[in-house]
Parts: structure tokens; C-alpha cells; sequence
């Protein structure tokens, strides 16, 4: 089987890629870098440039499955021109995609795609099902529903299409969990706010093989990709604080504080999102990490 990967180099892609190949699955991979290339019958590099729309099709060539995991950071400062780059890395990719292929003769039959929880609402009482109507009103919830709507058009074309709603990804590699861990180590940890909000996250392994699980059993839908256990800001913290034999001395710090220092981006750290995976679990998908001790154990 060969299967497409965009953002293939990033930190769950390369993940996944690593999956694919002991699973003798070969990956081509689309990259807005020429310098990324590689030419390896199992690890072919593609070169894509979607602000202005230009793509090389050969990318598709034997291809059947697509993973999608194209998008810019939103762990970065949201000035309105780079609310507009969140969106349109993640709308503009899909679009080119689909686009591309309805002009060629291909052989996708599937199309997976990364979405988000920012879809949820902020809520400490809710427990978000796949099929919660709420949508959150902000910034994150519209990109992520936009984007989703532009991955469900795969369907015009009889591709069958799955979306997995991604919590907090924890990775020993990069991303939030060691920007986390960092202050903590030091002895500066410290809750946001109360430290009540919810955080429904996943081992970056887990979020791995749960994309190959998908590819591999051919699920169609949408699940939310995140661990049985959802743990509070505050359960989060004094997890890894217990690990590093450290104590959160610090108090609690303000929203307000964060708002001044981040902008619109603090939200990130403040909103609770409660998500459920039952429906994977219903499915078959087996964690290795399905609590956070486990998982925190493993990764540091």
C-alpha cells in the first residue's frame, strides 16, 4: 500500500511515517521545502506551495489513502495577519487536495484529516461527545469548523473520509507537554487560573496509531482523538510536578496576566474542554497510555 502524508515532518507526521514503515506502508510526502525532498521508493518527497496553489500530482501517483495534518502552529502570537495563515494553512491545503485531485485520474479512496477539540465549546460541565451540536464561538472553534467543512467535500468526489478531532499532544520531541515541563523542572510551575479547566490530551504514540488504525480498518467519521482520561489543568501539573520530585510553590497564575502577556492566544490555556473517546474504544483502538501517570512516566 502507498498512502500521502502532508505535514509528514512535523511532530505527530513523523510519527506516523515511522508506523507506516514497519508496517511496510509506503509514504510520499508533500513539503513547501525543496530541500526536504528525499527520493526513497518508501519515503518520496513531493514539492507543494498552496498560497499560490501550485502542487506536483505525481505526488498522487498509486496513491489510496491521504493523511492530512497540514497547518500552521496556533502556539504562536495571533495578530490578524496570522489568524489568517491558521486558517488558510489548514483550508487552502485541504482545498488544493481535493481540487487537484477532481482534475486527475487517481486512485484515493480515503481521506483522513486532523482536525481539533477547539471545535467544543468552553465548558467545565459538558462532556463532548462525536456528535455534540455545540460549536465553540471563537476564533479556534471557526477555524476548525471551517476546515472541516472543506475536508467532508472529499465525499463529491466517493472518497470515504474520517476526521479525528485531536486533544493536547504529548511528546517528549517537541510541542506543548516540554514548554510544560520546562518551568516545572526549574521549580516556577504554576496552574492557570484555578486550574479547574479540563484537558483532554493524547500520547503522541497513541495519536499515532490511531491514524493507522483508521487507514488500516478503513472507519469513516468523526472520532475524538484523545486518551480515556481527561485530568484537570491542575491534576495535569501536579502529575509531572510529583515525577520531577518538585512542589508547585508558585501561586496560580491570573488570566488577566496571561491575557496582557499572549493577547487572544492565552485562551488556549484557559479553556476546558471535556472530550470523550468511547466511540474509538467502541471500535476496537487499544491505548497504550490511557492515563496520564502512564503516559507521563513514559515520556519523561
Amino acid at each position: 500500500m502507498k498512502i500521502l502524508i502532508t505535514g509528514a515532518t512535523g511532530l505527530v507526521g513523523q510519527e506516523i511515517v515511522s508506523l507506516c514503515h514497519q508496517l511496510d506502508i509506503d509514504v510520499n510526502y508533500l513539503t513547501t521545502n525543496k530541500d526536504k525532498i528525499t527520493s526513497d521508493p518508501k519515503y518520496q518527497g513531493y514539492y507543494w506551495d498552496p498560497e499560490i496553489g501550485e502542487i506536483d500530482t505525481d505526488c498522487f501517483k498509486d496513491v489510496e489513502v491521504i493523511i492530512n495534518l497540514a497547518g500552521a502552529t496556533v502556539a504562536k502570537r495571533w495578530t490578524s495577519s496570522y489568524k489568517r495563515k491558521i486558517l488558510e494553512s489548514r483550508t487552502h491545503t485541504t482545498s488544493l487536495i481535493f481540487d487537484s485531485l477532481k482534475r486527475i485520474t487517481n486512485s484515493v479512496r480515503h481521506f483522513i484529516s486532523a482536525s481539533a477539540i477547539g471545535i467544543y465549546p468552553d465548558s467545565f460541565q459538558n462532556y463532548y461527545m462525536e456528535d455534540a451540536r455545540e460549536r465553540d464561538q471563537g476564533f479556534l472553534g471557526q477555524v476548525v469548523s471551517s476546515w472541516e467543512d472543506t475536508v467532508m467535500q472529499f465525499e463529491e468526489l466517493g472518497v470515504k473520509v474520517s476526521i479525528l478531532r485531536i486533544g493536547l499532544v504529548l511528546s517528549n520531541k517537541g510541542g506543548a507537554f516540554l514548554q510544560i515541563v520546562k518551568p516545572i523542572r526549574y521549580g516556577f510551575g504554576a496552574f492557570f487560573g484555578n486550574g479547574k479547566q479540563w484537558q483532554s490530551w493524547i500520547h503522541v504514540e497513541d495519536l499515532a496509531r490511531m491514524f493507522v488504525y483508521v487507514l488500516q480498518e478503513e472507519m469513516t467519521g468523526v472520532f475524538n482523538a484523545v486518551a480515556p482520561n481527561p485530568i484537570s489543568n491542575r491534576k495535569l501539573i501536579n502529575t509531572i510536578a510529583t515525577h520531577l520530585n518538585k512542589r508547585i510553590l508558585l501561586p496560580s497564575i491570573p488570566r488577566f496576566v496571561m491575557k496582557l502577556m499572549l493577547g487572544e492566544m492565552h485562551s488556549l490555556l484557559f479553556s476546558s474542554q471535556r472530550v470523550c473517546c468511547n466511540k474509538l474504544l467502541e471500535k476496537g483502538f487499544v491505548f497504550n497510555h490511557d492515563n496520564i501517570a502512564s503516559a507521563t512516566d513514559d515520556l519523561l
